[in-house]
């Protein structure tokens, strides 16, 4: 599958200039089809709602709105989970002074902290992972009895599995998002190729009727659709 486009025109000035073709094709069926069997006016229909179809899919939708969605949701993750991984190491060293070392290099602050303070997810994430692993609830009694709210340590704890389930549907969607842009690009090749295909031959049927020739020569048609657009 290529996600090359085979013409050099925009996707809906190709897509709507293939379309008007079909339509031409469909007001002159009575002419076409005895010279090219294939040509009916049920094909010519059943193009035109193949192209329409085409651009509702591709062009009519925001495809990147659940993209957007997502990062979103990791966004308004990171940033509590940030504010919360700090606010907790602040208190483990005034309430810990002599433990606090080992206790923040057990729950993964030496190894990640720098880089989840320069936006880093996966450190976030490994981060939070670390914290949650190391929080037995012996440990958590014992830094709650020096003041630390329990809602704080279990909201960090959760956003472990929170913050991973949303990076890991951004990152399908963005695989997802690829796959679709090559889906189009190839279904816009195909009915371009097709178009041409239908342009050469009734262009030779009309060779000698400039006018009707006009209508199955797809860069006129293209001119027209942006003169009339204008």
């Amino acid at each position: 599958m290529t996600n090359q486009r085979i013409y050099n025109y925009k996707d809906v000035d190709m897509l709507l200039a293939s379309k008007t073709i079909y339509q031409s094709m469909r007001d002159h069926i009575a002419e076409l089809s005895p010279v090219r069997t294939t040509w009916t006016a049920e094909y010519a229909d059943e193009r035109i709602n193949h192209v329409d179809n085409t651009i509702e899919l591709y062009l009519g939708l925001d495809k990147r709105r659940e993209l957007r969605q997502a990062t979103m949701q990791v966004t308004s993750i990171q940033a509590p989970a940030r504010r919360d991984v700090s606010f907790l190491k602040t208190q483990l060293e005034v309430d810990f002074p002599d433990q606090a070392p080992e206790l923040l290099n057990t729950m993964g602050f030496n190894k990640n902290l720098r880089k989840v303070q320069n936006g880093d997810q996966e450190a976030l994430i490994e981060l939070l992972y670390a914290i949650k692993g190391a929080m037995t609830e012996e440990l958590k009694n014992t830094i709650t009895a020096k003041g630390t709210s329990a809602e704080l340590i279990d909201r960090i704890t959760g956003y472990a599995d929170q913050l991973k389930q949303a990076n890991l549907n951004q990152e399908t969607l963005k695989e997802s998002g690829k796959e679709l842009s090559q889906e189009a690009t190839q279904a816009f090749n195909d009915i371009y190729t097709e178009v041409i295909g239908i342009c050469k031959i009734a262009s030779a049927f009309y060779q000698f009727e400039p006018l009707k020739k006009e209508q199955f020569t797809f860069s006129r048609v293209v001119q027209n659709m942006n003169v009339k657009s204008n």
